[in-house]
């Protein structure tokens, strides 16, 4: 994937395909290739894929906050001179995706979230990373997933790589607290954003109840579930995960 990245000023993302815009939010510990399966699917159906690399451990330790990380998906709306853009994200991601869209309704026409932190103080984790200790990392990794094999032996070297970064975990640290400064529980109401929930019902990390809660906040979303499922859906089921958003954007004419 690597060569397909492209680097203009602050920016480096991931564009493939033409048609509708569909620009995607990793998560904190997430990569591009979390994505694989809807960056396979989508732009063979006339949407264009567009995913940033989110610069989570390359801004200053005070701008290491969902509100800048907003900012920084503005800026990068407005650098592919795009507006009523289509917006997915998962974990972190969904929560910038959260935020962007309270700040920036009119270049967004439709939020997409799974898994997403901004209501539950425990989303980033529960507890904070132990370094040195690959199998607690290992474990950690896991739980993210229903079925434990899908945190591959990449995934849990990427991770434990992060949190053995002195750099990278203080702001996993900052981005963590952030996070639940950022609760999005007053701001939903009044967001009127067509928005697709799709969530694991075995979701560990934000559990059905936080699902539940977004779907009845936000005034115009609908909710969908994936069964056998954790945290990210579009890695443990993306056909499922394609089938049920690819329906739901042709429901609503997007």
């Amino acid at each position: 994937m690597a060569d397909t990245i492209n680097k203009e000023g602050k920016f480096s993302y991931l564009d493939i395909g033409e048609g509708t815009p569909i620009v995607i939010l990793h998560g904190l510990m997430g990569g591009l290739s979390n994505f694989d399966g809807v960056t396979n699917f989508f732009p063979e159906k006339g949407y264009r894929i567009l995913i940033p690399e989110l610069p989570i451990y390359k801004m200053s330790i005070l701008k290491t906050n969902v509100k800048s990380f907003s900012k920084y998906v503005s800026d990068f709306i407005d650098h592919i001179d795009l507006n009523d853009v289509l917006l997915l994200g998962n974990s972190l991601g969904g929560h910038i995706g959260l935020y962007s869209t309270k700040s920036f309704p009119d270049k967004i026409k439709a939020l997409i979230i799974t898994g997403s932190s901004g209501l539950y103080e425990s989303a980033m984790g529960g507890s904070f990373p132990k370094r040195g200790d690959y199998n607690y990392i290992k474990k950690k990794a896991e739980d993210v997933f229903y079925d434990p094999a899908t945190a591959t032996k990449e995934i849990v070297d990427e991770v434990f790589a992060s949190v053995n970064n002195r750099n990278k975990l203080i702001r996993t640290l900052a981005i963590a607290k952030s996070a639940i400064r950022h609760n999005m529980s007053k701001d939903l109401p009044h967001m009127n954003t067509p928005t697709c929930i799709i969530w694991g019902k075995n979701d560990s990390v934000t559990p059905p109840e936080v699902a539940e809660e977004f779907h009845e906040l936000l005034p115009d979303s609908d909710l969908y579930w994936i069964d056998k499922c954790g945290h990210a859906p579009m890695m443990e089921h993306p056909d499922e995960f394609n089938r049920i958003l690819y329906k739901w954007l042709g429901d609503r004419n997007f």
